[in-house]
């Protein structure tokens, strides 16, 4: 009978924003003696934990995000996301906010499950939508459901010009490039706004409520993010479009979507209108008429996921997640990014290999709910969490400290433009997330510390950069001809010229716009401004014909910059290995991430084509079937960009046997008397190439390339021996100088030299000469390093494939190991003699 009563105490408190739903939740909960609340956002949860605080003391409340935990020993109420709701904790309240994102296609199976299974012990309730009623009653048929009128009303006000909308007004957009470009006209027009996107921190995102609150500016630019967990006093919202794009498609937003937004308008008693800009128009007046009346289609369905998880293997956890639902009015959860990153990792060759037993698979997919919260789940992020959960496993369970310390260090810089802040913002909330993983961390207190710290000092420097660029007391000039106030008209043309009523302004390249150098300084503001707007039309059709045109229009400069049409879009960065670098987007204000995302897996896939056209040997020599001792080699000289000197690989071609020789020489390597090496990189275009990617790997460091194609040229200092191999060069260096001789060059010097030496001493001749570029000086770094003595006497300069007996001078500079020449030192063994590297040659064995 108990439990019957508790069941019957299950209310479902309904209806649309400013009904005083939350409030009334949090009273209820302050009456019981325990409470647990969950909300959609950290900021929700934040504001509302600071106010249960001020009432009930820091020792009675707890706040549990899935980036932050305040847990003291006595706390009674738990303020959380709905997400990180400590379920397992009997309470006597329980309480769930914005419940009919139950529906949200990302995060609504967690919603769906809270509403399904999460109760108080005396009462329980959910807070949302009148849409929900309909499920409500089918999937909880025991609710009360209670419905809550608005406080306030809320009308439309038609279509405005934005330069004319009334004080305490908001301009709703629906990406970064129509929000920073509607804040730049209200800067102009009206001396300054706050603006909030969704990717801003909370910390961020307050800042620039602040100054809306005090009064510091009247208007509010911002994307959908205000529609949910902010609390303003506005008393009109104005939309600039009515579509955004919702990580799949572009879509109108719903009749439910366009009043959660419009509802911010009107604070308890007061009441709020809303409209639209005269450049979108008026709206349908069937939708207007949905929006004051609070009258929505249902829900019709839920999104779920099947909570039964098998653990005993990464294949059988990914087919209990896909399992279908148990009833109609629930939706499979499609594409959760938890997911995604499992399959990912599940991949041949992935972390979940080592996944064997249920304890690991369970570490796996705690790991793979780490958020990205850049919202892009690129591969770097798989990679990371492939770090994190093969660090777990060597270490216990416990992450190294170095390796935290490594990644938010990297973090840990507060310069850069507003793109760059907001994206070590994402990054580090990642982090932050990951290190309140307690268990995984040796100090994690220290690292929730150093996380927070980094991602208050982004914060501020971001709430910083926004308030410079969109906060401006003085009213910038209008373009001279333009004296009216209206709008600019602008456009860009065909060749990226811009113009902007008629006169040329600047020009767009790539997706960077650089202003013309004769505008006035008192029209500069105006001329971006307007350029700005015309730019944010421009450049989804920019990305789209980018998408669609053929690879003859890119092209990559030796300083590893990726154009489109002559214009810069991109530049290279080192990858997980020498043939596969990054391709990073240039940052720009007018891209949003799924945009810069989607030109950055267009020109890595013609990257990869150009790479492999250019490197065809190198790719081939990495994705052939060998085994053995000729799979190793031919990952060595993949990884080394084709030439190896034969001693680094004494070992492996000892080992090979005559078809491995075969399968090598098939594929195009010449196993060399003094190099191992791939004769078709030697060509000028592929060496190019081979120079960018090994400047790659020294930090972007190009590498000076000789003029030509030279035989031997004198290499500068900055060049070491393995920047040399990767051009396709040998370097010797002794007493004499130091010399770069390319690799097949070398094979017919140390050839020509042994044919002259049978006979004992021999002087060089034009053809020796001409091996080493002409210079015969280069004979004498060349020729020791092969195993020849230099004898000078007063019939001239020969050499000696042994020690000679007489002379005034004799040196023979031996080979290192890597193939380099040293001084001068004691005579070598017979083993080391040209005629023993011959032997090698023809035998298959090293001459060692």
């Amino acid at each position: 009978m108990q439990s019957i009563m508790r069941e019957r105490r299950i209310t479902a408190v309904l209806g649309p924003t400013n009904t005083g739903k939350t409030h009334l939740a949090v009273e209820r909960m302050l009456g019981h003696g325990s409470g647990t609340m969950g909300f959609p956002l950290r900021l929700l949860a934040r504001e509302t934990y600071d106010r249960v605080l001020r009432l009930k003391g820091a020792d009675q409340v707890a706040l549990i995000t899935g980036e932050e935990k305040i847990l003291p020993a006595r706390a009674r109420y738990f303020i959380c996301t709905v997400e990180s709701m400590p379920l397992g904790r009997d309470v006597a309240f329980l309480a769930v906010d914005e419940i009919q994102l139950a529906a949200d296609p990302e995060r609504g199976h967690v919603f769906t499950e809270r509403l399904l299974r999460a109760r108080g012990q005396d009462e329980t309730m959910f807070l949302g939508a009148e849409t929900i009623r309909p499920l409500i009653r089918r999937l909880v048929p025991e609710a009360e459901i209670i419905s809550r009128p608005r406080m306030s009303t809320l009308s439309y006000a038609g279509a405005k010009k934005i330069t004319r909308l009334p004080p305490r007004s908001a301009v709703v957009a629906f990406s970064a490039a129509e929000v920073y470009a509607t804040a730049e006209l209200m800067r102009r027009q009206r001396g300054g706004t706050a603006v909030v996107l969704g990717a801003l921190s909370p910390r961020t995102r307050n800042a620039q409520v602040g100054l809306f609150e005090a009064g510091e500016v009247d208007y509010l630019v911002a994307t959908d993010a205000i529609g949910m967990g902010l609390n303003l006093g506005l008393d009109h919202v104005c939309f600039a479009r009515l579509r955004k794009f919702d990580g799949r498609l572009a879509r109108r937003l719903s009749p439910q979507e366009v009043a959660q937004i419009a509802g911010r308008a009107g604070r308890h008693m007061a009441d709020g209108t809303f409209g639209t800009t005269t450049e979108l128009g008026g709206m349908d007046a069937e939708l207007v008429e949905a929006v004051e009346d609070h009258a929505f289609d249902p829900l019709t369905a839920v999104t779920w996921r099947n909570g039964d998880l098998d653990f005993s293997s990464p294949k059988a956890l990914l087919r209990s997640l896909d399992r279908p639902p148990p009833r109609p009015e629930l939706i499979r959860v499609r594409n959760a990014e938890d997911q995604l990153a499992l399959a990912a990792l599940s991949r041949e060759g992935g972390p979940a290999v080592l996944a064997d037993r249920t304890d690991r698979v369970r570490l796996l997919w705690e790991v793979c709910q780490i958020p990205d919260f850049r919202k892009t789940l690129t591969d770097s992020h798989v990679r990371l969490l492939d770090q994190i959960y093969r660090h777990l496993l060597d270490r216990d369970r416990r992450l190294p400290d170095d390796f935290v310390a490594g990644q938010i260090a990297k973090l840990d810089r507060d310069e850069g433009d507003i793109d760059a802040l907001v994206a070590r913002i994402a990054h580090i909330r990642t982090w932050t997330f990951v290190t309140h993983r307690a268990d995984w961390l040796e100090d994690a207190t220290h690292w929730q510390e150093r996380t927070r710290r980094i991602e208050d000092k982004l914060s501020d420097a971001l709430h910083e950069r926004l308030t410079q660029r969109f906060v401006d007391k003085r009213t910038a000039t209008l373009v001279k001809r333009l004296d009216s106030g209206d709008k600019l008209l602008s456009a860009v043309k065909s060749n990226g010229e811009v113009v902007v009523e008629g006169e040329h302004v600047g020009q767009l390249e790539g997706f960077r716009f650089r202003l013309d150098a004769s505008a006035e300084k008192q029209d500069r503001r105006a001329l971006l401004a307007a350029t700005r707007r015309a730019l944010t039309e421009e450049m989804p059709l920019r990305v789209r014909r980018i998408e669609a045109d053929d690879d003859g229009s890119f092209r990559l400069t030796a300083q590893g910059r990726l154009l489109w049409r002559e214009a810069p879009l991109a530049r290279l960065a080192a990858g997980d290995s020498v043939l596969n670098p990054q391709v990073e987007v240039a940052r720009s204000e007018f891209l949003d991430g799924p945009a810069r995302e989607r030109l950055r897996l267009r020109l890595a896939a013609w990257l990869g084509r150009h790479l492999g056209n250019r490197l065809k040997p190198l790719v081939a020599l990495k994705e052939a079937p060998l085994s053995g001792a000729a799979r190793g080699l031919a990952y060595q000289l993949a990884e080394d960009l084709g030439c190896l000197a034969r001693t680094m690989v004494a070992d492996q071609l000892a080992a090979l046997s005559k078809a491995e020789r075969k399968a090598l020489t098939e594929l195009g390597v010449r196993l060399g008397a003094q190099s191992i090496f791939v004769p078709a990189l030697l060509k000028p275009r592929q060496r190019d190439v081979c120079a960018l990617l090994q400047g790659l790997r020294k930090d972007g460091v190009m590498l000076p390339c000789p003029e030509g194609d030279p035989a031997a040229f004198a290499p500068p200092r900055e060049l070491n021996e393995a920047d040399l191999r990767a051009l396709g060069y040998r370097l010797f260096e002794n007493a004499a100088g130091r010399l770069a001789l390319r690799a097949d060059v070398l094979e017919r010097l140390a050839y020509a030299a042994l044919k002259r030496g049978r006979g004992g001493a021999f002087t060089p001749d034009a053809e020796l000469t001409r091996l080493v570029g002409g210079e015969a000086r280069n004979l004498a770094v060349a020729l020791p390093a092969l195993g020849y003595w230099t004898v000078d006497s007063e019939d001239g300069r020969s050499f000696h494939s042994r020690p000679p007996k007489g002379g005034r001078r004799s040196t023979k500079a031996p080979k290192t190991s890597r193939g380099r020449a040293k001084a001068p030192q004691a005579p070598s063994r017979p083993e080391d003699s040209p005629f023993a590297a011959l032997a090698a040659l023809k035998t298959g064995k090293s001459a060692r």
